[in-house]
């Protein structure tokens, strides 16, 4: 049997593990930035969404090929599970790197920009992708230091596709503990924001017509308009999370998508809205998915329409195994120094596929600062200007390679 994922109580027996220096994993993490750096290039000039990004895993088994892993190719996406094994037998760790892109345009106006008009690497995957497989290369040359296993878990369609479900429904092994980064150009170069706990939100997205009878713009009460009904609804889902969702509890409804009529003096059938709720606990997640049909169905009864409805279930709340987060902590401050640890006061209200992971097993994941250099109002992640520091690579390749290390060293 597996040994369990380390408490907050033993996180100094794991820091102070013989076995477990850190020395020299920063410099060769450094050593390695031009190959990181041509890597995430190359996948960020060719970007590919969903589930199937043949061409970015072809990327990345050509950089990991010679490394000697035992590679697993899954066939339900692109995902790549690649297995470092070492010299003496011990626990196992899992690593994770996403490796899609979002369907938008780029705006960066950078050399290598996407060559795709309608794809972008707007979320940091390519830097993601280029991090991980620098992590093997790395722990690779220090496999005969190492007692156990490193997994190293490639991963597509982490945006709205649930990447990491489908591969872990597919087949993957059972691993001690998870661990992932997420870069965030607002968080400035050599800093890691972490908590314990929920780090990222819950996702469900709606999809809502309400129906009601057309005519004339001028006799409406000769109709059932439905515009008013559905900007009633929208109001009323307002008020709904402010009176009905605790405030220390947060949840949030955001109307997205409204579509209404075709001409200014014909009262349309129908109009539709479409939008997204995020919750940081289960609770409020399930209140939301509980009192939205309630309030729309109800409101569009109540002036003779109907409310068409349809709940898209999304991603569970990302929660930080708080172990595991201490633990984390711990080797950040070892490594980047202790005014490198950012204490994130409030959950990030974006939705991360990597919350499958951490439901099965205990881990965390951070936020790793890539802010552009002079940058006083950076683009989040999702803005078709997103940019990032890639000097952040060869730190988020020694923080990947530090966890491992201690990790199977305690």
């Amino acid at each position: 049997m597996r040994s369990k994922t380390p408490q907050a109580s033993n996180v100094s027996d794991i820091s102070d593990a013989s076995d477990a220096s850190l020395a020299g994993l920063l410099d060769s993490a450094r050593a390695l930035q031009p190959r990181l750096v041509d890597l995430r290039r190359r996948i960020h000039r060719e970007p590919e969404l969903g589930l199937a990004t043949p061409e970015t895993r072809a990327k990345v088994l050509g950089e990991i090929g010679d490394l000697g892993l035992d590679i697993q190719l899954h066939e339900k996406s692109s995902g790549i599970v690649a297995i470092l094994r070492g010299a003496r037998p011990g626990r196992r760790v899992l690593l994770r790197g996403d490796m899609d892109a979002l369907p938008m345009p780029e705006e960066t106006g950078l050399d290598f920009r996407s060559t795709h008009p309608d794809r972008m690497h707007a979320c940091g995957h390519d830097a993601h992708t280029s991090m991980l497989a620098g992590a093997a290369r790395l722990l690779a040359a220090r496999r005969e230091t190492l007692a156990g296993e490193v997994v190293f878990m490639f991963q597509p369609g982490e945006e709205g596709f649930a990447g990491a479900e489908v591969m872990l429904r597919e087949g993957m092994p059972e691993v001690d503990a998870a661990f992932a980064m997420h870069v965030s150009p607002q968080i400035p170069l050599g800093m890691v924001g972490t908590r314990p706990g929920p780090i990222m939100a819950s996702t469900d997205d709606f999809q809502v017509e309400v129906q009601g009878r057309g005519g004339h713009a001028s006799m409406p009460h000769d109709c059932i308009d439905p515009i008013p009904i559905a900007c009633e609804i929208v109001q009323a889902l307002q008020s709904f999370v402010t009176r009905e969702i605790p405030a220390t509890d947060p949840g949030v409804v955001t109307v997205a998508q409204f579509h209404a009529g075709t001409t200014m003096n014909v009262i349309a059938d129908s109009v539709s809205f479409a939008g997204t709720m995020r919750a940081m606990s289960d609770r409020t997640r399930a209140r939301l998915l509980e009192g939205f049909p309630r309030i729309a169905s109800n409101i569009a009864k109540a002036h003779r329409g109907e409310a068409k409805i349809e709940l898209l279930p999304g991603y569970p709340v990302t929660v930080n195994d708080a172990g595991f987060e201490a633990f984390a902590r711990t080797v950040i401050g070892d490594l980047l120094g202790r005014d490198a640890i950012l204490a994130l006061e409030a959950p990030v209200m974006g939705a991360e596929d990597f919350s499958y992971v951490l439901q099965r097993f205990p881990g965390a994941m951070v936020l790793l600062g890539v802010r552009p250099p002079g940058a006083r109002s950076p683009a989040p992640c999702h803005s078709s200007h997103m940019m990032l520091d890639e000097e952040a690579m060869a730190l988020g390749v020694a923080l990947h390679a530090s966890i491992a290390t201690r990790f199977l060293a305690a």
